[in-house]
């Protein structure tokens, strides 16, 4: 049995702490529990209540914990260094959870620093940079039904929907200067709006404590600590909880590429590049001004390790989705040449990042089964769904970057020219099936004048919006989970402002109503129509049927080679008349959403709701039935079956 270690002349009655497996865990890189030890810790040792200190530095000489409790001297709160781990500690009696604190670090050369504390449960708010004593575990959830039943998911043949959400800038208190609703008051409001539309999941912007707004959470300071911006962690624990208790899952955007060069921070830790790569041609994101993690050092790989299983553990998050994973994949990403050192093989592979998401997946999924773990990887790098055990990353879903890219910019051509690019709506079934794709339309889309996606679209207004309603079915009707920002559900006209609510305003304005209805309906078809998703990762439940470079259709089935649905498209501002489509048999066939209806704003040229097969073979298929599509519209049909 490992034992605490013990050192001489400690300036303290109480020993160590730190155990010998815990510390040969996290040299190791497969320590997933790192945030037990390290950190500050409210507990009793000896019988006395305080806090506990414990910190990974071990290039540092000596170390101070400076905060309110000592106004910022440290002479009399100097931590010791357990042995050769590195790793130093100290307790303080008394002191009580809320204090705010910083290490001061000492280092070779007169190195000197005052650091937050990497492993904090709390910060204070920007531009304030202190760390913040936190408790451990205050909230009881009232969500194990939920959790039991998640264990057994396969998300992969159910319908997922994610409606990603920038919590600081969904809505924000007007009354109040503007400003950021409170986890609380957003479990309030977001959760009913999210259930009522009928999305599956949200999807939360990083909330890891970040110190600049501007960068929407993804350069973070703080990996264990919920930004304070919308209250206290127990509150954003009551948030989660309660997405639960209404069938809602919840997803967190995590960053483990890299990090801000913040004084404070992670960068040149203890006088030496503990966290980062020492060589800039490795170390460093030029385009974005972060450092990138040394995935080779253990220690580092067991504190993104940490990272994530504190976020399933301790605030119950059903998925993961990891931005920036091209980054962590490639040497030479952003880069030219020269810029960059081939790995051990010549290649621009980086070998240790790959091997780190290998275990990390394997990991994070054997811990907490049904957790989904989402890569926004952007390359055509091989096999990144698929298991470990098959040579693959891991991943259960990964971002179609290039579906999106070709769709958005197939949509946005003038009607004039779109004919010979038609293959930017076709082509991607070519390649649909290599990755279990996940169809995003993200914030990344929205902003940095890309405009917002009504804005991409050509034509009058009418045009518009019956381009946006064309393009949702035809998201939908494409194989592949779904992703929507917020805004996009009633076509916010403008692109996305961080330091500002969504345009709830105009969100009431006809137009606007109606393609929320519209996508409220394709939303509850998605859910109630299997065929629109248990077949998603594979290539014999979708069949692309294309007559000319203006109409074209997808069939759809799910499980039960019974369920099918006929999704077909007219992409021109031209009436197809009597366009002709292979069915499998005879019979009625039911409309079960259009996007021209005029509930949604459409023209509702077309009154025909059931249309009947013939006889006449077409395509591969011994019947037929005959459509007319109106303009920039899509219909959903089913075969009406008697039982």
């Amino acid at each position: 049995m490992s034992v605490p270690h013990t050192q001489k002349n400690v300036p303290s009655p109480y020993t160590p702490t730190v155990l010998e497996v815990d510390l040969r865990g996290m040299a190791q890189g497969c320590h997933l529990r790192l945030y037990e030890f390290l950190g500050a810790r409210h507990m009793k040792i000896n019988g006395r209540s305080g806090v506990r200190f414990v910190l990974w530095a071990p290039h540092a000489t000596r170390i101070r914990i400076l905060g309110d409790f000592n106004q910022w001297d440290g002479s009399k709160h100097e931590m010791v260094r357990c042995d050769h781990s590195g790793v130093w500690e100290l307790f303080v009696p008394s002191l009580k959870v809320g204090v705010l604190y910083k290490f001061e670090i000492s280092g070779p050369g007169g190195f000197l620093v005052e650091k937050a504390d990497p492993f904090a449960l709390a910060a204070e708010l920007r531009p304030g940079t202190a760390s913040k004593v936190g408790m451990d575990s205050p909230y009881v959830w009232g969500d194990a039904e939920w959790m039991r039943q998640r264990k057994s998911r396969n998300w992969a043949a159910e319908p997922v929907s994610i409606y990603e959400v920038h919590l600081g800038s969904w809505r924000r208190s007007h009354r109040d200067e503007n400003r950021w609703l409170t986890y609380l008051e957003l479990a309030d409001v977001l959760i009913p709006y999210v259930k009522e539309f009928g999305f599956t999941h949200v999807e939360l912007l990083p909330i890891t404590e970040h110190p600049l707004d501007d960068s929407w959470g993804y350069q973070v300071c703080g990996y264990f600590a919920a930004t304070v911006r919308y209250g206290p962690p127990g509150d954003l624990c009551s948030f989660i909880d309660r997405c639960h208790k209404e069938g809602i899952g919840v997803i967190l955007d995590w960053v483990p590429a890299h990090f801000p060069k913040d004084r404070h921070g992670l960068g040149f830790f203890d006088g030496s590049h503990l966290y980062e790569y020492p060589n800039p041609l490795q170390g460093e994101h030029m385009d974005w001004g972060t450092l990138i993690y040394n995935y080779g050092r253990g220690e580092v790989r067991s504190f993104l390790l940490s990272s994530a299983s504190f976020w399933a553990e301790r605030y119950h998050v059903d998925g993961i989705r990891v931005d920036a994973v091209s980054s962590m994949l490639y040497l030479d990403y952003s880069r030219e040449e020269g810029q960059w050192i081939p790995n051990e093989y010549g290649g621009r592979e980086n070998l240790e990042a790959v091997e780190f998401l290998k275990s990390f997946n394997e990991i994070i999924h054997r811990e907490f089964p049904g957790i989904l773990i989402i890569a926004e990887e952007s390359t055509a790098f091989p096999m990144v769904t698929r298991p470990v055990c098959e040579g693959g990353l891991g991943f259960d879903m990964k971002w179609n970057m290039g579906w999106m890219n070709d769709v958005l910019a197939y949509m946005g051509k003038d009607f004039s020219e779109r004919n010979p690019h038609h293959y930017g709506l076709t082509y991607p079934l070519t390649y649909a099936f290599a990755e279990n794709f996940l169809l995003p339309f993200s914030h990344d889309e929205v902003v940095h004048e890309k405009k917002s996606l009504l804005g991409k679209m050509p034509g009058t207004t009418w045009a518009k919006f019956a381009n946006l309603r064309l393009l949702y079915l035809y998201q939908f009707a494409f194989p592949g989970k779904k992703l929507l920002f917020m805004g996009q559900e009633f076509a916010q006209s403008a692109e996305w402002d961080f330091s500002a609510s969504l345009d709830w305003e105009e969100s009431l304005q006809k137009p606007h109503r109606e393609m929320a209805q519209f996508l409220a309906d394709l939303l509850r078809v998605y859910r109630e129509q299997p065929a629109l998703y248990e077949m998603d990762f594979s290539e014999s439940g979708t069949t692309l049927y294309q007559e000319d470079a203006s109409f074209f259709s997808i069939r759809r089935r799910g499980g039960d080679a019974r369920e099918v649905l006929l999704c077909l498209f007219n992409f021109t501002q031209v009436l197809q008349r009597e366009c002709r489509m292979g069915v499998d048999s005879p019979g009625a066939y039911h409309e079960i959403i259009n996007s021209d209806d005029l509930r949604y704003g459409g023209s509702s040229h077309v009154k025909e709701h059931v249309i009947h097969a013939d006889s006449t073979r077409w395509q591969d298929k011994s019947h037929s039935l005959v459509i007319t599509l109106p303009p920039l519209s899509g219909v959903v049909l089913k075969q009406s079956l008697s039982h």
